[in-house]
């Protein structure tokens, strides 16, 4: 019996390739992608995927200038942008949208109102990608959204939107109306109606450019097939550059959000700061400290939980704001000698590559999983462990079988650890030889994970993360929860001592990941693949 749970137990760890099918960030930008289907390409950090290469990017039809009235305008006058681009000439297909989308633009459009998909699902669609979400915009006001819709609810104050339900699945509904009384920009006193502009052009055009960055500032037309390009969103998509629409330090001071939504775009697409952005980070990142702890919270989970953990990291890195929001982590990085455009690797960066290659942009994980994750690196900086200990911890919480029988399989283990990893101790006989020590060993490190996760919401702790490295910026931001660190300790800080599963229960272990139970944050699922995902790290697959 436990030679087939030890054989069915490693085998479960192991990633399928069919896990791979979404793009990944860190593979370089659109514009060096080859023109295939699906390429399977090696990106600067070692890790390999198979990315989606954008259909017809990078050379697509040369669309002509023209003015609000359409007739061709000349290269004297460019004082207009205005591009109205067949969506046909980027792939973008109907297909492509989820039905409960569809369904949300249909209706509003026999009602009578326009309707548009708008911001990064329309960027996505150029570039081939999985949109996180799906926005749309519409002229209708959002009392008439709701009168269309039995199950639709206005939310937000400040800037009000209405979420349809359609069936378990929330579309965020916007109006030109209310995005006009609500911009954050200061109104434009040469934003006057332009000659030969018509009464739509002008309402979308003054949208785009209340839009924080280029690439987000594109609206697709399902029925007409049109994507309108008003602020040269897709011009910079073509060069993979993050710029923002006004000024990127006007930009920053009126949202200092922004900040972080450049680097998350930028480490998603793989794309490159355009220099007034990289300097504003740079300039205003302390800035950040300023936000409610619950927006940090929120970037950084949309940074972490969805397939683009790593160059995310990377780039808090580089602009020197992990010191800010993940002192523990900075100083990890400082202590390892990283630069700050290192390409190297190391542990933390490889646990959330593999992380990464299970979760995708339309497949998330929830926060209980990458907070864990944090708090299991920081246990073993802390005290390194031996990797049988890891492996017997890993198997614990994985099969929920006792630790003693974890220990029998976690021993029949013959594949070799990656020994470039400081956080791994080299064997220890007296550990290794002895189960009694061994168990110690692995209740001892999920003791280490409960009190890793308690620091990450301790303020004083936090603001000391960086003492040894006093010309490094000070932060004692907590923006974990204490109920949230609570539950990420329950789920990662214990192993069962005794008990042992059923033979029908061993047959679970092949199955596959649940991704809706993972995105609730499920117990069992959580933990499950965060044992997963520290295995392939602690232990590469071949």
């Amino acid at each position: 019996m436990l030679n087939k749970l030890s054989t069915m137990a490693y085998a479960s760890f192991g990633v399928s390739s069919k896990a791979l099918v979404f793009c990944r960030p860190c593979y370089g930008s659109v514009r060096d992608l080859p023109f295939s289907i699906r390429t399977p390409t090696i990106g600067h950090c070692g890790c390999v995927g198979a990315i989606a290469a954008p259909r017809n990017l990078v050379k697509p039809r040369k669309e002509e200038s023209r003015d609000f009235s359409g007739a061709r305008r000349s290269d004297k006058d460019k004082s207009i942008p205005w591009k109205k681009l067949d969506a046909s000439e980027f792939g973008i297909q109907r297909s492509m949208i989820p039905d409960s989308t569809r369904m949300v633009l249909n209706k509003l459009r026999k009602k009578g109102f326009q309707v548009y998909l708008v911001g990064g699902c329309v960027r996505d669609l150029i570039l081939d990608r999985i949109p996180k979400d799906f926005d749309v915009i519409t002229s209708a006001e959002l009392k008439e959204v709701r009168n269309v819709f039995p199950r639709c609810q206005i939310v937000g104050r400040r800037f009000p939107i209405c979420h349809v339900y359609v069936d378990d699945i929330i579309i965020e509904v916007s109006s030109f109306s209310t995005s006009a009384r609500t911009g954050k920009a200061p109104p434009k006193k040469n934003l006057r109606k332009p000659a030969g502009c018509n009464e739509r052009d002008y309402i979308r055009w003054k949208n785009c450019l209340q839009r924080d960055f280029t690439v987000n500032g594109l609206m697709f037309d399902p029925s007409e097939n049109v994507v309108y390009d008003y602020i040269g969103g897709v011009e910079d998509i073509r060069n993979s550059k993050v710029r923002t629409v006004s000024a990127a330090k006007l930009s920053f001071v009126e949202d200092n959000a922004r900040i972080l939504r450049a680097i998350r775009i930028a480490a998603r697409l793989g794309f490159s700061l355009t220099k007034d952005v990289a300097i504003s980070v740079k300039e205003l990142s302390s800035s950040l400290l300023r936000l409610d702890p619950s927006r940090v919270r929120m970037e950084i989970n949309y940074m972490l939980a969805y397939g683009s953990a790593e160059a995310s990291l990377r780039l808090l890195w580089r602009f020197g704001l992990m010191e800010l929001l993940l002192p523990i982590q900075a100083s990890y990085f400082v202590s390892q000698g990283f630069r700050r455009r290192d390409e190297r690797s190391n542990m933390l960066l490889s646990l959330f590559r593999n992380l990464d290659r299970l979760v995708a942009p339309d497949r998330p994980c929830h926060e209980f999983l990458w907070i864990g994750i944090l708090a299991f690196h920081k246990a073993l900086i802390d005290q390194p462990r031996d990797p049988i200990v890891v492996a017997s911890f890993c198997l614990a919480i994985y099969s929920e079988i006792s630790l003693s029988e974890a220990i029998v399989i976690a021993r029949s283990n013959s594949k070799q650890h990656n020994s470039n990893f400081q956080e791994l101790s080299s064997h220890e006989k007296d550990i290794v030889d002895s189960d009694s020590k061994l168990s110690q060993q692995v209740i001892h490190l999920a003791e280490s994970i409960r009190s890793a996760a308690r620091k990450m919401n301790d303020r004083d702790y936090l603001a000391n993360a960086m003492s040894k490295y006093p010309q490094a910026p000070g932060s004692d931001m907590v923006f974990m929860s204490r109920p949230l660190v609570e539950r990420v300790e329950k789920m990662f800080g214990s192993v069962r001592r005794k008990g042992y599963k059923e033979r029908d229960e061993v047959t679970s272990l092949e199955r596959r990941i649940n991704y809706k139970s993972l995105a609730l944050g499920d117990f069992h699922e959580t933990r499950r693949v965060f044992a997963r995902i520290v295995f392939d790290t602690i232990y590469p697959p071949t």
